[in-house]
């Protein structure tokens, strides 16, 4: 169970692109061990937010603080700040040229100045947990997209990460590869890992979340606990939302 003490807090985020406002005063907490599940429609501003959580993205206005530091004033530490912040983007963003395991293994002694042979033992132990070790001397061209992205979840790992960050793991899978990602994202849940996770896949976010995160249109309309959500949804435009995906 997910303690008071909050490891990430969006305050009054505001985020333009242009003349496109992707956030509009945003407000988010989330607590050591809870996972948080963001779901809208698509354009309403949940890889945004995550961007700016992980500070890949400079928020207009307002505050993210990550483990009770404050990211616009660590602008000299974001390396290290980041490090603690795991991110997976539905895209894998493997380099094609690396095995997994180097792949893996690189920020591990590039960020972190680890010895090759460590970070080899991390390698292996992380992709022995997401359940692919065998696949350790191949390149991302040779493994299926499920095996790409549970490399790039063991890479995340392999930081030891205080908070992971989840882009739709799985919208870039085919639907038989799906499973075999949210498997592991569910094992990471069971470990007790802090997890914002943006998704459209509805079984894990009841199976997961203990906070769900309804966003449209750059704005929070609903924060309620999964069996809440689904069953008595407060706001209109979720029941609409709702409706849509579920019928």
């Amino acid at each position: 169970m997910a303690n008071n003490e909050g490891i990430i807090k969006v305050r009054n985020l505001y985020k333009w692109f242009g003349e496109v406002n992707a956030l509009r005063g945003v407000d988010l907490d989330v607590a050591h061990n809870q996972v948080v599940v963001i779901i809208g429609p698509s354009g309403s501003g949940k890889s945004t937010l995550l961007r700016c959580i992980n500070r890949l993205e400079k928020p207009t206005y307002g505050e993210v603080w990550v483990d009770g530091k404050e990211l616009a004033q660590h602008e000299h530490n974001l390396n290290q700040i980041r490090s603690e912040i795991g991110l997976v983007f539905q895209s894998f963003n493997l380099y094609g040229h690396l095995t997994a395991l180097e792949n893996i293994t690189l920020s591990l002694r590039v960020v972190q100045k680890m010895s090759r042979q460590a970070a080899d033992q991390i390698a292996y132990e992380q992709l022995a947990k997401v359940g692919i070790k065998e696949k350790a001397e191949k390149y991302p061209n040779q493994l299926s997209g499920g095996q790409q992205q549970r490399v790039a979840i063991a890479r995340a790992l392999a930081m030891q990460p205080k908070v992971m960050l989840f882009d739709e793991p799985t919208s870039a899978l085919d639907p038989e590869m799906i499973k075999e990602v949210l498997d592991v994202m569910l094992l990471l849940v069971e470990e007790g890992l802090t997890m914002v996770v943006v998704t459209h896949e509805m079984g894990f976010a009841r199976a997961a979340a203990d906070k769900i995160v309804f966003i449209d249109q750059g704005k929070i309309l609903e924060k309620n606990s999964p069996e809440d959500f689904f069953n008595n949804p407060a706001c209109e435009r979720t029941q609409q939302f709702l409706s849509q995906i579920l019928y």
